[in-house]
């Protein structure tokens, strides 16, 4: 119990250092990106599909804040995700995200995104058993995400031997029932197929591995889970994904990078 609980304060010092240094810095808690790192540093094995940087997703464009292809979480949630990797790397897949932390402005913009009923261009896609005005009601798209606080993560796997992604069922990102990560094969989805048991069982190898290592999963998501014990459970972080405009209080802004185009949960 005892070595238990010094590995905690071992494991926190980090972060609490930088965010004391950062508070005398002048830079403000939810601008601080010193506690978050590179997913791919944390965890080389995987593969990055950062779907709010492409014009593939929900909406249709890139979203606002994705300024580069990356991935971001904070060191905790990196840390544990590794060893999701690692476990799952011995049974040949690897993890493959479609997102990690989400900046403020982004989950801002798939709120005044939900509130234009004429723009639809992806329903069929993402949303076709839905009504684009009951995306808020029904909590599809909120005012807050788990993903700003910079522990939570959407991600897939990735056979080796096939060479693709496992199928589970249904598409990252879809609104409906068939997302539910505890739907039984053959139980109705709405009108989307009923998942195989194949594809039930691919999504319980991605949840029984998360869940081994500290992560908790959402009821409604087959592919979102957050670490149980996040760093920042109450922070909504503003910084952009992006490695050249982190910030932190050996680090300024010296060079812009290539802004997201265009007007994205």
């Amino acid at each position: 119990m005892i070595r238990k609980l010094i590995f905690a304060i071992l494991a926190a010092a980090p972060v609490l250092l930088a965010s004391c240094r950062n508070s005398e810095a002048g830079i403000p808690p939810e601008q601080d990106s010193s506690a978050f790192v590179l997913v791919t540093d944390a965890v080389p094995d995987v593969i990055l599909e950062i779907r709010y940087f492409s014009t593939y997703n929900f909406i249709g464009d890139r979203i606002p804040g994705y300024d580069e292809p990356v991935a971001l979480l904070t060191r905790q949630a990196a840390d544990s995700l590794k060893a999701v990797s690692d476990e799952l790397l011995r049974q040949g897949y690897r993890l493959k995200v479609f997102d990690a932390y989400r900046p403020q402005c982004a989950v801002d913009y798939f709120l005044e995104w939900a509130k234009d009923t004429e723009d639809v261009r992806m329903r069929e896609y993402f949303y076709p058993e839905l009504e684009k005005s009951v995306l808020i009601p029904q909590g599809y798209i909120a005012e807050k995400s788990g993903h700003t606080r910079g522990s939570t993560i959407d991600l897939t796997l990735f056979d080796m031997t096939a060479g693709k992604e496992v199928d589970m069922g249904c598409t990252f990102d879809y609104f409906g029932v068939a997302s539910h990560p505890d739907i039984l094969p053959g139980q109705e989805a709405g009108a989307y197929r009923p998942i195989n048991e194949e594809q039930y069982r691919n999504r319980m190898i991605l949840r029984d591995a998360m869940l081994r290592h500290g992560f908790k999963p959402y009821d409604s998501e087959w592919w979102h889970f957050t670490l149980e014990n996040e760093p920042f459970p109450d922070t909504y972080f503003t910084f952009p994904v992006s490695v050249s405009r982190r910030r932190s209080r050996n680090h300024t802004e010296t060079t812009e990078p290539a802004r997201a185009t265009a007007a994205p949960m």
